[in-house]
């Protein structure tokens, strides 16, 4: 493996369990650009919960836009390093960390630690059907004519997330969508501008806007300003304003869609509630994530399963995936095997 690693032992307390903490880079195919900057590798962190002769394994990105870095992660889940190795439970983890990175990370290790001890398979232990799914491709941000290239490059993948909210505006942006449509005019599109415009300015162009078939605006402006998207008539996805299944009762009706993460709802066990939450409120959901390798996008097949759009394209910008990583065939993303998670 290439990945630089950064390894942690946890030795301290050895009763039941042992816990290991390993900060993991791994670079990038190409630049990952969004409106709020550009990365070349994927930083994550993986946690290791091993007993009796079984690993069970998660992995997560700490996200600045939440004010999390990999030093505050990892010192979230040192601070559970008691509990944890005296055996806390899923449900015990909800009440003892927000959600986020950290209890994302030590909750899809239970999961897979619970699923190697019982010698069953993480579909049976979820009780779904795992099937596979269909992913979108993220085209992200550059020049109108830079992304209809990458566009035209990503014929394998009949839906497309377009990456917006550049620092010229709105209508330069529309000149990018524009582009992308009339290279692409096979594929669905979605549109992520990462809270990059203004309300008024969203207003000013929604006419525009409509004209290209987009399933779904998400997260097109700040939080603060989102209360004002009732008035625009856009279909509209949350993302930054939806963390846990708690966070859904104050989103504005104007937000049809949901887009559920694992680093935000803080792992596979909340984002399931999430999910039904989002079900029983009426509100579509996408499935998805972080640039991060297929430990990550593991878990989040389980909550595919129950989505409506899948967005879990992580793995595909890297220069080289972890062992046994998921099997992409063009837009399909296999189950995975149980030497990955599960």
């Amino acid at each position: 493996m290439r990945a630089s690693i950064a390894a942690r032992h946890s030795d301290r307390i050895m009763t039941q369990r042992k816990l290991t903490i390993r900060a993991e880079s791994w670079p990038l195919r190409q630049r990952f650009s969004i409106a709020r900057g550009s990365k070349i590798s994927a930083d994550v962190l993986c946690v290791e919960i091993a007993q009796d002769g079984h690993i069970g394994r998660g992995e997560a990105v700490p996200y600045k836009r939440y004010g999390e870095s990999m030093e505050t992660v990892t010192a979230a889940v040192e601070s559970i390093q008691a509990a944890l190795t005296n055996g806390m439970t899923r449900d015990a983890l909800l009440d003892a960390l927000l959600p986020g990175a950290a209890r994302n990370a030590i909750d899809c290790a239970l999961w897979d630690l619970e699923a190697k001890q019982g010698k069953t398979d993480i579909a049976t232990l979820a009780e779904t059907d795992l099937k596979p799914i269909t992913t979108a491709f993220t085209i992200v941000i550059d020049d109108a004519d830079k992304m209809a290239t990458q566009a035209e490059k990503a014929q394998a993948y009949p839906l497309l997330k377009i990456k917006l909210g550049g620092r010229e505006g709105v209508m330069a942006d529309i000149t990018r969508l524009a582009a992308i449509a009339e290279a692409r005019p096979d594929a669905q599109l979605i549109v992520d501008s990462n809270e990059g415009w203004q309300i008024d300015e969203l207003a000013r162009y929604a006419d525009q806007l409509g004209r290209y078939g987009v399933i779904f605006f998400e997260q097109p402006v700040p939080q603060a300003q989102e209360a004002g998207l009732l008035d625009i008539d856009l279909p509209f996805c949350a993302d930054e304003s939806v963390h846990d299944s708690g966070s859904l009762s104050a989103l504005p009706r104007a937000y049809d869609w949901v887009n559920l993460k694992l680093d935000k709802t803080g792992g596979l066990t909340e984002a399931l509630a999430c999910a039904q939450a989002a079900n029983f409120d009426g509100r579509k959901i996408m499935v998805g994530c972080m640039v991060a390798t297929s430990l990550s996008m593991a878990p989040a097949m389980i909550l595919a399963q129950h989505a409506d759009l899948v967005d879990l394209d992580g793995p595909l910008w890297l220069a080289e995936d972890r062992a046994h990583g998921l099997r992409y065939d063009g837009a399909t993303i296999y189950p995975p095997k149980a030497q990955l998670w599960g």
